[in-house]
């Protein structure tokens, strides 16, 4: 060991912190105990000392000295005193085996420092999780038959239930006390089948009286209800052939259509007009624009232009 010529060790800068102080410290012992003596520190077993006693001191070290200071540690209302050297609250509670749950409850914070006749208080939660199934009533679809007589029904498809499922957390502070619920997700495990029924309107011209009482949104023949503009054509038409883009002679039932907007040969029901085929086009038959065909040009006359709703038959 070096010594200067009075034969004393050479001095050292240390960092001593002593519970919450900080100081910067000249010393010539060699030992943490030393040290500790030096300043008249007799640690006690419940002390924090960073560093065994005969552990040499190197210049520029920190030397942490933290004295114990007695606590209350009260447990879901059960208190236990103690002793403790700990950083704070954390260490302090790891120190007696209490590790708290994510739902448990700290006063104070678990980084909060341990101060002296403090009380920490511990306040277990009991959670768990529930998985409730819950059915999901398959919708109703209505679809009327015309060949079906007038105020029958049919179950067409009686349609399947879905299952929904919900996870909840459930919290319980304490025994005795009410759980609080929380929604943590909730997924669809089968989606349900809607159940068809068929309903009878005895024919297409109790159908069209069903649509001009203003019902049309309820009629589900098929696949859609188009909302288009109709205007009306004969065969003897200026520039007409009498043949229809599908090889059908024109006349009653044979509709001119955008074949982008309905595909030819498509069945279709026109209220007021009656069951029609997608069988002809037009140049200025375009998007929502269909053209009806007549054999009289005198009903074609009077039908005009006007708007209508077509059906897309099955």
């Amino acid at each position: 060991m070096l010594t200067n010529a009075a034969g004393e060790a050479p001095a050292k800068h240390v960092i001593f912190m002593n519970g919450p102080l900080r100081d910067a410290v000249e010393t010539r012992t060699t030992t943490v105990g030393g040290f500790l003596r030096e300043r008249g520190i007799t640690p006690q077993p419940d002390d924090s000392v960073s560093g065994a006693p005969d552990s040499p001191i190197a210049d520029g070290a920190t030397i942490v000295y933290r004295p114990a200071v007695p606590v209350d540690i009260v447990v879901d209302g059960v208190s236990r005193p103690l002793r403790t050297s700990a950083a704070n609250v954390g260490d302090a509670l790891a120190s007696q085996r209490l590790t708290p749950g994510p739902h448990d409850t700290v006063v104070p914070a678990l980084q909060s420092a341990v101060e002296p006749n403090s009380v920490i208080r511990v306040t277990h939660t009991t959670s768990w999780l529930e998985r409730l199934r819950t059915p999901i009533r398959p919708p109703v679809l209505r679809k009327y038959d015309i060949g079906m007589q007038p105020g029958s029904q049919r179950v067409v498809d009686p349609g399947i239930a879905g299952t929904k499922e919900t996870t909840i957390e459930v919290l319980q502070p304490r025994p005795g006390t009410a759980p609080k619920r929380l929604i943590l997700a909730a997924r669809i495990l089968r989606f349900p089948r809607a159940k068809v029924i068929a309903e009878g309107v005895g024919g297409y011209s109790a159908l069209a009286g069903i649509a001009r009482r203003g019902v049309t949104g309820t009629v589900r023949l098929a696949d859609a209800a188009l909302k288009m503009v109709a205007t009306a054509y004969t065969a003897g038409c200026s520039g007409c052939s009498g043949i229809t883009a599908s090889g059908r002679p024109a006349g009653h039932g044979i509709v001119a259509v955008d074949p982008r907007y309905i595909p030819l040969g498509t069945h279709l029901f026109i209220p007021g007009y009656g069951h029609a085929l997608a069988g002809d086009t037009g140049g200025s038959i375009r998007g929502n624009r269909i053209d009806l065909g007549f054999v009289s040009h005198r009903d074609a006359l009077s039908f005009g232009r006007r708007p209508i709703v077509v059906y897309v038959l099955k």
